[in-house]
């Protein structure tokens, strides 16, 4: 459903463009979640698992960065994840004021059985759009996810 604001062309295209990104993006998570591809986490859960899967431990405002998350968001998060015995927070043994999160053994169990779900459902989401298509649509992502400010840099290779 396109905006009913009446506005100047560039704001009603602007929002125009906003809520179909935003419906798309709802769509997507929406059909992924139907999948089953996160089981029993949430979307930000399944996130920080699969970061700390990919990426190792680390600390709790590294994760929030590489998620978009709030740090107090990620504090509960990382509580809920840790009652449920899939990570665990250990002080960093040279710089004391650090705290490491890091991925219990059944934290890691679990992520690797329910990873290759949620990718295969990806794929298949995906499938909608051609090759040439998701590289596009990856492209416009990243553009927009760096903002005005940086909408003129030349992309980096890995674009």
């Amino acid at each position: 459903m396109p905006t009913h604001f009446q506005g100047e062309p560039e704001q009603v295209l602007a929002l125009d463009t906003f809520v179909k990104l935003q419906r798309a993006s709802d769509s997507f998570m929406a059909r992924l979640h139907a999948h089953g591809t996160h089981a029993e986490l949430t979307p930000t859960q399944f996130a920080v698992m699969e970061s700390l899967l990919h990426l190792g431990p680390m600390c709790q405002n590294v994760i929030a960065s590489k998620i978009l998350k709030s740090s107090g968001n990620i504090t509960m998060v990382i509580d809920n994840l840790e009652k449920h015995g899939l990570v665990r927070r250990e002080r960093d043994a040279e710089d004391r004021r650090m705290v490491v999160v890091s991925l219990t053994p059944a934290g890691e169990e679990a992520i690797r059985r329910i990873f290759p779900v949620h990718v295969a459902a990806v794929v298949e989401e995906m499938s909608a759009l051609t090759a040439d298509e998701q590289r596009t649509l990856g492209a416009l992502c990243r553009k927009l996810g760096r903002g005005a400010s940086t909408a003129d840099m030349p992309a980096p290779a890995d674009a």
